[in-house]
């Protein structure tokens, strides 16, 4: 989730969950249309909100001005405020951060600044009408109240492409904000410059989050630039060009017919800007990108092709597949060209470089979807990772623009890349293997002290167990990838290492708990409590952490001793008093079911852990329980932070009815399905998933067939998905226990 907040927003979300009244629209409809990118745009949600194409460089919409953590995204439904449209924003996470190169359409004089709500006509900001405002996959329109001005917009990869309806005036104008960046972000470098007389170029650097982002790009105008007033920290407009940390242009156009403007980014230079305008936006056919970045879509969500009776469970479905492939995304020109994590412009290499990489969120559901239904962009994912190895020393942790933000516990892109070498992705596997095993072999980040201690005392570092739990996770999958490729002595060390939780479970209570260098457990102790970034966990408190061991199901039994007792603790989980104690109380801990909290990625994999006690029954419980109480076709229709995809992926995996418990084992724990049929476009071809007499009642699992044949485990493995196939359920409202 993320993490540090813009300012702590004390907003309580209110949550409604959806049941399905609605009835089957029998007439196939375009699956665009399932889509609502309002869901999320509400409570904590911080879903991005405009228009783009999947997995594009270009996130193109609105952006507010910042008021809590919630307004992260740029985006809240509660807030009608614009202050511009960035061309790049991030998604449901929690970081104020891009927002970069941002228009906005004028008329008559204006400050050169975001303003303030609280006087409307200061800086550059309006109010947006929402009752003309539209938003579908990859188009977005509003009319802003103060100037009178309609404005529609769509993308390409790496092409934003505007479209400016004015009133009649004689001082129209679109304003180019190279200040305005998310709410931790600021500029240390701009420059703008007018080439033609349709034609502006230039670049904006800022630190941030990101400490070094670098976002160059060129715009071209539909009719002729009258004239360009630059203003460069604050000093009085000068004509055609400028450079400086604080840059604002206003290119004054003619307000007679609609204004199109495209412009085109690149993360090396404003050159290789141009050559991905000619080659994705060439032409002014406002119109027909607008489709063609629908059919981008349709062809995307098409990767999973759903069939249910109930309309809202349609709608939530593709909306959440939406969300999935908004990010990771390219960080590279149309000729491969790409900025570094070593801070450097490299030419093409023959992969597609990514960035957005949120991999403490994503690696638990996001990443492996993607691996069923995006095999084509495997290879070049799972190199964009191992390059980042190459040029920083170590895999991922939260990448963003070329720059490494350590944001987040543990070794998460560890985990993505040996989920990708088990699944047969990467091609040179020892090379993948020498990015693992070094990437948790180095000394930054507490692992140093974990060395020492054998897990790190909490008197040595804040979040100790959260840190040690997220490292033996990873662990636990360089342990996996040793045991692929026959590498004993490796694999014995880090199953070995992958154990080290075990040091914090206390049996008298049956917690995980931090504990001291001299062996003694944390006091005072109270699994309820949560001081955000200040105690022995991360977003989260002991309730949460206890069952943190995805990896290592059979470890966790033998803390508590039998399945019996592991499986009592979970119905603890989910009865014991919905409350945080604390004044300080980390806000990513939502969507509580008791003290599971499905608001945050680190509770994702609890309810699968019944499937694995031999208790399916009280598995398809709780998943129904969240599909019901945690998710709606509301704008506050997820419990938590979308992160990337995170919140998403876990319903559309869940949906299908499984999820991938271990997240480098590719086995795909049996839950509940939420679908009547879904075909999936996977590696080799068509996997087919039927649920015979599924309903709200009929809930259990009762059967399982495989290509026809029974079928009597707790999990499918990705090996069988992947070479295409029917997995067939038969459903009942009575428990049962298949396998």
């Amino acid at each position: 989730m993320k993490k540090q907040l813009c300012i702590l927003s004390a907003c309580t979300l209110l949550f409604a969950g959806y049941s399905c009244t609605e009835p089957k629209n029998e007439a196939q409809a375009d699956l665009t249309q399932y889509v609502d990118p309002y869901i999320g745009s509400g409570g904590h949600g911080h879903v991005f909100v405009g228009a783009n194409v999947p997995y594009g460089m270009v996130q193109l919409g609105p952006s507010s001005i910042p008021q809590e953590w919630d307004w992260t995204s740029g985006y809240h439904i509660s807030d009608s405020t614009v202050i511009g449209f960035p061309h790049m924003h991030l998604s449901g996470t929690g970081i104020g951060d891009l927002h970069d190169i941002t228009l906005m359409p004028v008329t008559g004089e204006v400050t050169y600044a975001r303003g303030r709500e609280s006087d409307p006509t200061s800086g550059l900001w309006s109010y947006s009408d929402r009752s003309k405002e539209v938003v579908k996959p990859g188009y977005y329109a509003t009319h802003l109240l103060r100037y009178g001005v309609d404005v529609e917009l769509t993308a390409t990869k790496r092409v934003g492409f505007h479209k400016y309806t004015f009133p009649q005036t004689d001082n129209a104008a679109v304003v180019f904000d190279l200040q305005n960046g998310g709410c931790w972000d600021s500029p240390t470098k701009a420059y703008i410059a007018k080439t033609d007389d349709k034609t502006i170029e230039g670049y904006r650097y800022s630190t941030g989050w990101a400490n070094d982002q670098r976002v160059f790009f060129v715009a071209e105008f539909s009719q002729p630039i009258t004239s360009l007033d630059v203003i460069v920290d604050g000093a009085d407009a000068i004509a055609d060009k400028g450079e400086g940390k604080v840059v604002y242009a206003r290119a004054n156009v003619d307000a007679k017919e609609p204004v199109y403007v495209k412009v085109a980014l690149s993360p090396t230079s404003i050159e290789n800007a141009k050559m991905n305008m000619q080659a994705e936006l060439p032409g002014w056919d406002f119109e027909g990108t607008v489709v063609s970045a629908d059919q981008a879509w349709e062809k995307a969500l098409a990767k999973i092709e759903m069939e249910s009776a109930c309309e809202k469970t349609k709608k939530i479905f593709y909306t959440s597949l939406y969300h999935t492939m908004v990010a990771p995304s390219e960080f590279c020109d149309v000729n491969g060209d790409y900025y570094g994590a070593d801070n450097q412009m490299h030419k093409g290499e023959g992969f597609v470089n990514y960035t957005t990489m949120s991999c403490w969120d994503t690696y638990r559901s996001a990443h492996p979807l993607m691996t069923l239904i995006h095999p084509e962009m495997m290879k070049d994912m799972m190199q964009a990772f191992v390059t980042i190895y190459k040029q920083q020393g170590k895999l991922p942790v939260w990448h963003l623009m070329g720059c490494e933000t350590n944001c987040m516990v543990g070794n998460p892109g560890v985990i993505i890349v040996a989920d990708g070498l088990m699944k047969g992705y990467i091609e040179n596997e020892e090379e993948a293997f020498e990015a693992l095993k070094n990437s948790v072999m180095l000394d930054d980040r507490g692992q140093d002290i974990r060395k020492k201690y054998g897990f790190i005392p909490y008197n040595l570092m804040k979040e100790s167990v959260a840190n040690d739990m997220e490292y033996a996770i990873a662990d636990g999958s360089v342990a996996l990838a040793a045991k692929k490729l026959g590498k004993t002595e490796d694999y014995d060390y880090f199953f070995n290492r992958s154990r080290s939780y075990q040091n914090y479970f206390d049996r008298e209570t049956g917690f995980m708990r931090g504990r001291g260098t001299r062996g003694e457990f944390h006091e005072p102790f109270n699994p309820f409590a949560s001081t955000h970034r200040d105690d022995d966990y991360c977003e989260g408190n002991a309730w949460q952490y206890t069952f943190l061991t995805p990896h290592d199901f059979e470890g966790l039994v033998a803390c508590f001793g039998s399945k019996e007792s592991l499986v009592k603790k979970m119905d603890e989980l989910f009865v014991a008093e919905a409350k945080l104690d604390g004044t300080n109380a980390s806000p990513d801990i939502s969507g509580l079911i008791g003290q599971y909290a499905h608001g945050n990625e680190p509770s994702h994999h609890i309810i699968y852990f019944y499937t694995l006690a031999s208790e399916p029954a009280k598995a398809a419980d709780k998943v129904r329980q969240v599909f019901e109480t945690m998710y709606s076709d509301q704008p506050d229709g997820l419990s938590g932070n979308e992160d990337v995809g995170a919140m998403s992926s876990w319903y559309v995996l869940s949906s299908l009815g499984f999820y991938q418990l271990n997240p480098a084992d590719g086995r795909y724990v049996f839950g509940s399905p939420n679908i009547d049929k879904a075909v999936l476009n996977v590696r080799d071809g068509k996997f087919t998933i039927i649920a015979h007499n599924n309903s709200k009642e009929n809930k259990y699992i009762q059967s399982i067939k495989l290509n026809g044949q029974p079928y009597n485990k707790a999990w499918i493995e990705f090996e069988d998905i992947a070479k295409g196939g029917t997995l067939e359920y038969e459903m009942g409202a009575t428990p049962a226990c298949w396998y």
